[in-house]
């Protein structure tokens, strides 16, 4: 087909007829080629005629898609008017709309037609249904608006403001912590830890921490805590809440770096710390730690236990004699005016009392340095064996073999010196040791099942203990190993 109609395609659009039911019968086609067939002006737009406007190369008798009507008489074949052509061709109908055309290569069957439309078969269904669409989405805008107008003008009366938060529930029932988190740990036992305010006659001093530690109104904590007013100077005990009641001594043991006082009018409804076992403590337990790091009461820190049964020998803070201890090494930030404090587990038991640091460039024991995470806590349950004794006679009693060993580090072993204090003899006659048949430079490896690799670490061992508990020391002498059963001697007080 030519494109002789370019220009008015929209006007022969409008005036299209509807398609008949029967194809409209038009004059004799015009016979000839293309080429020499001349170009007819274009019929006039108001009044179609059956006139094929476009010249046609050829018709065939039937055309590809010419519907197949059995009432339909056969086309002759050759030349022959458009009305025997069936022309125009019906249109095509695709293939999903065929009912099972016969075979032979036929055409679908076709049924009745359809009614008229002036814009061919499929046109209009898309418009309709395209404007109902339309309309929809205009009526869900419309609604939408509507709703979203009102919300909002809810939202502005009812706060005036301009404000569109929403503030949380202050329901203090919401507010409430489980009791096995950190939170709920510490909620429970902040009340019962308090912060000890040490001033000595010279005005020397400083701040601590500790933890109530029965009913009667004892308050546990370090002896270095204590040590500058424990004679002649004055305490005090701050609790949570901010009651502060004074406190006094009732005994400590430097060796062990542990302190008992007691409040001098304690207050009723004392709630002391649960105790627990630290020897049931495992590398990667949790801790907490609470105290008052550089004299910031009430502050709680979190943890693990990076380590157990570790030599550490801190002073007490006043140029006395050191304390040794097997201690629980934790990651839980631990600073100067912890100390003293309770180092807690996940269930909000004691199993040790925070009493030194590891800091950066300086030997263990409680500095002005911060927390580098290897903080060091005397195991609650010699604490508790310390306490006890502190309590009842005022006085600590130390656990003993009778032998003076070296305080040199990581010799090997701990090394029996070869004379004692004050040129006395390094192995007491008639002591544990010497029954033992220990003497002096032999040198001790084990405590039982533990590895000693110096003095130190022989002596916080042995405090674990209690005097009169029978344990194993193997030794070296002469290249030799050997071992010895003991029975732990005592020794009363600090001289």
């Amino acid at each position: 087909m030519s494109t002789e109609n370019e220009g008015n395609e929209g006007t022969a659009a409008e005036a299209a007829p509807s398609v008949p039911s029967v194809p409209p019968v038009p004059a004799d086609a015009p016979q000839g080629s293309p080429e020499s067939a001349p170009a007819p002006a274009p019929a006039p737009a108001e009044e179609p005629t059956t006139q094929a406007t476009t010249p046609m190369a050829s018709v065939p008798a039937t055309p590809p898609h010419a519907p197949h009507t059995p009432h339909a008489p056969q086309a002759p074949h050759g030349p022959q008017s458009a009305a025997e052509a069936n022309w125009p061709p019906p249109p095509a109908v695709p293939a999903y709309a065929s009912h099972g055309a016969s075979g032979g290569g036929g055409g679908p069957v076709w049924g009745a037609p359809p009614p008229p439309q002036p814009y061919g078969p499929d046109a209009p269904r898309r418009k309709r249904g395209m404007g109902g669409l339309v309309a929809a989405v205009a009526a869900a805008a419309l609604v939408a608006g509507g709703i979203g107008g009102a919300l909002g003008y809810w939202a502005a009366d009812r706060n005036t403001s301009g404000s569109t938060t929403v503030s949380a529930s202050v329901n203090p029932q919401d507010l409430k912590r489980d009791p096995g988190t950190v939170a709920g740990v510490a909620a429970k036992a902040l009340p019962s830890v308090v912060t000890i305010d040490a001033q000595g006659g010279d005005g020397e001093g400083g701040t601590g921490t500790g933890f109530v530690y029965d009913k009667e109104g004892h308050i546990l904590t370090n002896n270095h805590v204590v040590a500058s007013a424990a004679d002649s100077g004055q305490l005090t005990a701050t609790f949570s809440d901010g009651k502060k009641y004074g406190a006094e001594v009732v005994g400590r043991a430097q060796g062990y770096d542990v302190a008992v006082l007691k409040l001098k009018n304690p207050p009723s409804g004392l709630t002391p710390l649960a105790l627990g076992n630290s020897d049931q403590v495992a590398v990667g337990d949790s801790t907490i730690a609470i105290g008052a790091p550089f004299g910031l009461s009430n502050t709680v820190t979190t943890g693990i236990i990076s380590a157990k049964n570790r030599p550490v020998a801190s002073g007490d803070g006043s140029g006395g004699s050191n304390s040794y201890m097997s201690a629980l090494q934790t990651d839980a930030s631990i600073n100067p005016g912890n100390s003293g404090g309770p180092l807690l587990d996940a269930r909000g038991a004691v199993i040790g009392i925070n009493s030194a640091i590891q800091s950066t460039g300086s030997s263990v024991g409680q500095t002005q340095a911060g927390s580098i995470g290897l903080g060091f806590a005397i195991p609650i349950n010699q604490a508790t064996n310390v306490a006890q004794q502190l309590i009842k006679t005022g006085k600590p009693v130390y656990p003993v073999i009778g032998a003076t060993v070296t305080m040199d580090e990581k010799t090997g072993g701990a090394v029996i010196s070869d004379r004692g204090a004050g040129g006395t003899q390094a192995v007491s006659k008639d002591g544990p040791a010497d029954r033992a048949g220990l003497r002096a430079g032999d040198v001790i490896t084990k405590f039982n099942d533990t590895v000693i690799d110096s003095g130190p670490t022989l002596i916080g061992e042995i405090w674990t203990h209690k005097p009169g508990d029978h344990v194993t020391l193997t030794y070296e002498r002469d290249g030799r190993t050997a071992t010895a059963e003991v029975t732990l001697g005592e020794r009363s007080g600090d001289n």
